[in-house]
């Protein structure tokens, strides 16, 4: 529902889009996926909507409110198409099922860049973030999964049950330097991190149109996303 476009009325043409705050947070996110978290701001909403900046403050308190609340439009997102996924769960389908459901978390996030560092500076768990772990312990318990084991696992895929992963490092946007520096900064850490260095210089990417974040692309959070799940899923039987 939060890709819907809302028709902007024009004087003449069609009558006035009544305000609310539904359309209030589905500009809110046509705004920060056009141009990110810093573009959102109150003013900018305002005009999205085509109303005084006044007008924001019956539906949504403050900015704050506008986070909390286009991070649970777009959890709601995931819950809407995770919710049409129909595949077996049973048993040893356990894993299959859990992984196709994080896959699809996380292609909605791929269509809104912005949202995971959102989520990580809100302060309270929103019902849609808790109605999508139901779920996913739904999946586990129906694979054989204790109470006890669950709650281990959800700890163990952390976002990564979301879709997407909180790295350990960041280097930054890399503004302003090419191919050359990274090499001439690789090179430069050898002498005292040789290690880190020989792993960075053999397998350094960067893909900023597939990631949500440094070394985080597709690749490579599957790989985590299986290797976690292969570790559940030898402790199902004995957890």
């Amino acid at each position: 529902m939060w890709q819907q476009v809302v028709a902007r009325s024009k004087a003449g043409n069609e009558p006035r889009v009544p305000l609310s705050r539904e359309r209030v947070l589905r500009a809110a996110v046509r705004i920060a996926d056009e141009g990110g978290v810093r573009a959102l701001t109150m003013r900018r909403l305002a005009e999205e909507v085509g109303a005084e900046a006044m007008s924001l403050y019956y539906h949504v308190a403050n900015k704050e409110e506008v986070l909390d609340g286009i991070a649970d439009a777009v959890v709601a997102e995931i819950n809407d198409v995770v919710g049409r996924i129909d595949m077996p769960s049973e048993g040893d389908a356990w894993k299959a099922a859990v992984r196709r459901r994080i896959l699809a978390a996380r292609e909605v996030l791929l269509r809104h860049p912005w949202a995971p560092g959102v989520f990580e500076t809100r302060t309270a768990t929103g019902l849609a973030v808790l109605r999508y772990h139901d779920g996913l312990i739904g999946l586990m318990r129906d694979g054989g999964f204790s109470n006890d084991l669950c709650h281990h696992a959800l700890h163990a895929l952390g976002s990564r049950a979301l879709g997407f992963t909180q790295e350990l490092f960041d280097p930054g946007d890399g503004a302003g330097g090419g191919d050359d520096d990274a090499a001439a900064a690789l090179e430069s850490m050898a002498g005292e991190l040789p290690h880190l260095a020989g792993m960075l210089m053999e397998v350094v990417h960067d893909d900023p149109d597939s990631t949500l974040g440094w070394c985080d692309d597709q690749f490579e959070f599957e790989f985590g996303l299986d290797v976690i799940l292969d570790g559940l899923d030898r402790l199902r039987a004995t957890f």
